[in-house]
């Protein structure tokens, strides 16, 4: 669509970029499942494509499409989010220091903290809202990646994103941004001075909860995107062609569907600030909530549909409430139309920074006050 930079975003996303299958004139893209390519006579490859794991035609309209709603100069699809977050971190070099939160996807913090180190990189975790301890931490020539998450799972911390660029450039290093809870929707990290954006796709891209993927976008097409590309080819971390499909699927309807999640997990949010049964409310929405100013910088159009609660009486009171829901479902992810509850500390193990009494809740498309009136029952069925 040669206009896309004077339309809207949601309708970017909604019309796929106007995307037309010149063979058949479908406005729906076809599945394409050969794995290899007819060569040319003079063994050329005119069409583009020669191995699926390097050149996928299922993979070019989502990743154009992700690539308008960042605003990047490119963007790539994995096998799943944290696919494509390790590659980040192992195109590196051995040696290499990175800089990473302390509060962020338990799975990646784990993998860093336990894999990334034997690779050879030097690991440090802080805390990200804090960009005196950023700065500090930051040794130029050393550090060569500042990786942050906002909001930050499962605490939904805020980190300036503008601040914390600043200080990464400073020192030289690249900045990258964990943005799933967000979506594009909600934040452009690529505005704020970030270099790579980071989403599991499998969350509010995708929004149904029916594959897992991983995405990539770049505000730069240098050499170190052309060397994440070649990891991707060489380590095969590729999505398949009909989880591309079911991708550009639920990315056509990922404004609507996120701005919905957002509304009523604020409206939740802000009910359950006033429950007895709630000892405190986790969400950027909140003016109380310690990020609200940042995020209300940063983040336009809501919030995010991610929210927690700590609940009084404790991790077996938690536990309890989320045994008592009936609407909310108790699964792991999260960005689904669906709305899922869980005691994240029992996921996460001995080793979690998370609350024991904390209660991770994805809010979906469901009726708020529905949603509301099975959380309230819940959590009374647990104080008694």
């Amino acid at each position: 669509m040669s206009d896309e930079k004077r339309l809207d975003p949601a309708t970017v996303a909604a019309q796929g970029l106007g995307w037309i299958d010149e063979a058949t004139r479908a406005i729906i893209p076809p599945i394409h499942v050969s794995s290899t390519y007819l060569r040319d006579p003079d063994n050329a490859y005119s069409s583009g494509h020669m191995y699926i794991r390097a050149d996928n035609p299922a993979f070019e309209q989502p990743e154009a499409v992700l690539n308008a709603l960042e605003g990047g100069a490119g963007a790539m699809l994995f096998s799943s989010g944290m696919a494509a977050a390790t590659t980040v971190f192992l195109s590196l070099k051995p040696g290499d220091h990175v800089v990473a939160p302390k509060i962020m996807y338990w799975a990646l913090r784990h993998w860093l903290l336990n894999f990334a180190t034997g690779w050879g990189l030097e690991v440090e975790l802080l805390d990200m809202t804090d960009l005196v301890a950023l700065a500090r931490a930051v040794r130029p020539g050393k550090t060569k990646l500042v990786w942050v998450e906002t909001p930050a799972n499962p605490t939904w911390d805020i980190t300036d994103l503008a601040g914390a660029a600043r200080i990464a450039h400073a020192a030289g290093a690249r900045f990258a941004v964990d943005s799933t809870a967000a979506s594009p929707v909600l934040t452009r990290p690529l505005e704020h001075g970030a270099d790579l954006v980071m989403h599991s796709a499998t969350k509010y891209l995708n929004g149904h909860s029916d594959l897992i993927a991983g995405a990539l976008v770049t505000r730069a097409d240098d050499d170190h995107w052309a060397r994440i590309r070649l990891m991707r080819v060489q380590s095969g971390n590729v999505l398949g062609s009909f989880e591309a499909w079911l991708l550009m699927r639920g990315m056509r309807t990922l404004f609507p569907r996120v701005r919905s999640a957002a509304a009523n997990a604020r409206a939740l949010a802000e009910r359950l600030s006033a429950h007895p049964g709630v000892a405190q409310v986790l969400y950027p929405g909140l003016k109380s909530f310690a990020g609200h100013a940042v995020a209300a910088r940063q983040m336009t159009g809501g919030f995010g549909g991610m929210f927690s609660i700590r609940v009084k009486g404790g991790e077996a009171a938690a536990i309890a409430t989320a045994a008592h829901a009936k609407i909310w479902k108790r699964a792991t992810s999260l960005g689904g139309v669906e709305s899922l509850i869980e005691h994240r500390a029992s996921i996460e193990g001995p080793t979690t920074p998370c609350p024991p009494d904390l209660l991770r809740l994805s809010a979906g498309i469901e009726d708020a006050d529905d949603l509301a009136r099975d959380l309230e029952a819940a959590l009374e069925a647990a104080q008694r």
